[in-house]
């Protein structure tokens, strides 16, 4: 790497500087030294903490006071701050606020050893000796602890996850196995997605320290972020067996419930959860959810409502209403959800949230103009926030066209495992996909499942470690693989799918970005079948526009993302198409809405399957569906969406410009 590349930048320079000056205790200087860096940075996290501490040691508590309110507006979850003020409130001999303040320290971060201390002595000063014998603890697990790990732990605590790995892998590659160091190595790891990383170092701590009940709750998490429901079930189940009423555990059982699709145990596990912590605004939403999957909308609406009374900011408890669909928001909940959204201290998360359900709620209202307003501003939100790429996407579409060619299939027919299980429905979210696997779903032969993750984790296992995103080794790898592991990897899947199953012999998977994946959905499964959700791209991207996803989808955000995506979606699907000729069957979302029973017969027959009338009787299925149209497949088929796009055309001319030949080319 260029030296040059790892210089501090000036303002770090200055910051370093300053600090010495600090430690030095030219306080006075320090101050003349900040004013004209925070008039040009007023929000730099950094100089403002300098600030308020030489201010404290100033004695001007109020001014302190003043910078670290500041502070909070521009990093509200940073825990020196919070230290900060508890300090300053000492100083000034008010303990109530000083204990109220370091606490809201060490719940963000535990790694502070000055707020531990001083949260001890406060307690014993105001006759509190259990608080101050827990403080005390922590003291001295700290004191225990390698400097090098308390330093890199409270910098992950704070977001800083560079510089703690940084410290944390020398620490490691100086001392060797450390279970703390590893557990927090493995956290960073979790911090960031790398997900096989933190699994394998939380089993090497469990293997030094298989009491370490930290290290477990970490490691039972990572397997559910995996998807490995059966295996975070079984460390739960430890967990729970020693602690049997701690509500984070209980919170983990219940969500590999829902990973499991056993939404009535869920419901139970939340209603139990609930009578023990009745004001718990997450566990309202969880039950929420649960209910909703399975169809039980009024009880769903109930505990939304609940959510949202309980935390009056809660942004996803108004959106989870408005992503019901047929939710309308009364007057009092639109002046509660304008409030909020407006209030300078709620979190970028709760705004985002109440922005599209604004959107929504506007829309549903016929106020297109303030309804785009706010679908405008969630998207710029969640863009802002979102490191999505999109030549990431490009390169992998063109590897796959460069490595997946006719004669490379040609060469490998026969391979994998011939069974005919999986019914892959994939495509772009929001393209009709649902209504087709509700279709499917009310045949007897078949079985809806979810949106399974077996062939993106498949995918990331064969990109191997610490991928080049650039010069990615997926797709290119598929060519040095036997026929043995092909067969392995089908095996492998239909092994890890069977915990979703009860019994149908086809069942669907509906994850729609496998319309990257067909090639080694080919290899693996030669016989399964392999249906492309299609929907006119202004219809389409639209509708991606105006939803807010719980989890990926990066490339919803903006209109030039959610176009090229719609884009390199046609040129894979397009080469998909010459590679395995008649091997994908396109199902168009506007020809289904059109003659539903033509489309039913033609979707049953390409699936081997005879024709049943329930498939046109779909919304009296009961099933659980999980993606945002499940309240609308529970309906009848309805053309009223077809063109919701048109209402907001006067906004929309830059998706059109950026689709390009797309507006055509997408029926080819």
């Amino acid at each position: 790497m260029d030296s040059a590349a790892v210089l501090p930048s000036p303002i770090e320079t200055e910051v370093a500087r300053l600090r010495k000056l600090q430690k030095a205790g030219q306080h006075a200087d320090v101050l003349q030294a900040a004013g004209p860096l925070l008039r040009d940075l007023p929000a730099n996290r950094d100089l403002l903490l300098i600030g308020a501490i030489s201010l404290r040691y100033l004695l001007r508590i109020d001014d302190a006071l003043a910078m670290l309110d500041l502070l909070e507006q521009a990093q509200p979850r940073f825990s020196r701050l919070f230290e900060e003020r508890g300090l300053c409130f000492v100083a000034r001999k008010d303990a109530p606020r000083a204990i109220d303040a370091l606490l809201r320290a060490v719940n963000i971060n535990p790694a502070l050893p000055t707020s531990w201390r001083m949260l001890e002595g406060l307690y014993r000063l105001t006759n509190a000796p259990e608080n101050a014998d827990t403080a005390a603890a922590h003291v001295a697990t700290l004191k225990n602890l390698p400097p090098e790990v308390v330093t890199a732990t409270s910098l992950f605590s704070d977001g800083e996850l560079a510089p703690a790995e940084q410290i944390v892998r020398a620490y490691l590659l100086q001392h060797g196995d450390h279970p703390e160091a590893m557990r927090l190595l493995a956290r960073i790891g979790l911090a960031r997605d790398v997900l096989d990383d933190a699994e394998l170092l939380l089993e090497a701590v469990l293997d030094l320290a298989p009491q370490y009940q930290a290290t477990r709750y970490d490691y039972a998490q990572t397997l559910v972020k995996r998807q490995k429901h059966l295996q975070a079930r079984e460390q739960i189940a430890q967990l729970l067996a020693i602690e049997p009423g701690n509500l984070d555990y209980r919170t983990l059982e219940a969500t590999v419930a829902v990973g499991l699709g056993e939404n009535d145990t869920a419901i139970g596990l939340y209603r139990a959860m609930l009578a023990d912590a009745p004001d718990w605004p997450d566990a309202h939403l969880w039950l929420a959810h649960a209910l909703k999957t399975v169809g039980r909308q009024p009880e769903a609406i109930e505990s939304y409502r609940a959510a949202a009374a309980a935390r009056s900011d809660f942004g996803d408890a108004y959106w989870s209403l408005a992503n019901l669909k047929l939710y309308r928001f009364t007057d009092d909940e639109m002046a509660r959800m304008r409030a909020q959204e407006a209030t300078p201290t709620t979190s970028p998360v709760d705004r985002h949230h109440l922005c599209f359900a604004l959107g929504k709620a506007l829309e549903d209202r016929g106020e297109i103009a303030g309804s785009w307003l706010y679908y405008e501003r969630g998207n710029a939100l969640q863009r802002a926030a979102s490191r999505y790429r999109p030549e990431i996407l490009e390169t992998n579409t063109a590897k796959q066209i460069e490595v997946c060619t006719p004669a490379f299939f040609r060469s490998r027919v026969g391979w994998g495992d011939p069974r005919p299980d999986p019914i892959f429905i994939l495509g772009l979210p929001r393209s009709g996909s649902t209504l087709l696997e509700q279709i499917l779903a009310s045949h007897s032969r078949v079985e809806g499942t979810q949106e399974l993750a077996e062939i993106p984790r498949i995918v990331l296992d064969l990109q191997g470690r610490d991928p080049d995103l650039d010069n990615p080794r997926y797709p290119a790898v598929l060519a040095d693989m036997t026929a043995d592991d092909f067969r392995q990897l089908g095996q492998r899947y239909l092994a890890e799918t069977r915990v979703y199953r009860t019994g149908a012999p086809l069942f669907i998977d509906k994850n729609p970005n496998n319309f990257r994946h067909i090639g080694v959905i080919q290899l693996m499964l030669p016989n399964a079948r392999i249906i492309d959700a299609r929907r006119d791209p202004m219809s389409c991207c639209f509708s991606n526009l105006k939803q807010l996803f719980a989890n990926g989808q990066e490339f919803t955000y903006s209109v030039d993302d959610i176009a090229r995506y719609y884009r390199t979606y046609l040129e894979l699907m397009q080469h998909w198409d010459a590679a395995l000729p008649g091997r994908v069957l396109r199902v168009q979302h506007e020809d289904v809405v059109a003659d539903l029973e033509g489309s039913v017969r033609r979707l049953l027959d390409y699936c081997g399957l005879a024709f049943e009338p329930a498939c046109l009787d779909f919304h009296k299925t009961e099933r659980s569906i999980r993606t945002p149209s499940s309240e609308q497949v529970r309906q009848p088929i309805f053309r009223d969406g077809l063109d919701q796009w048109t209402k907001y055309e006067p906004w929309l001319g830059p998706l059109k410009v950026a689709l390009g030949d797309a507006l055509e080319r997408y029926r080819e």
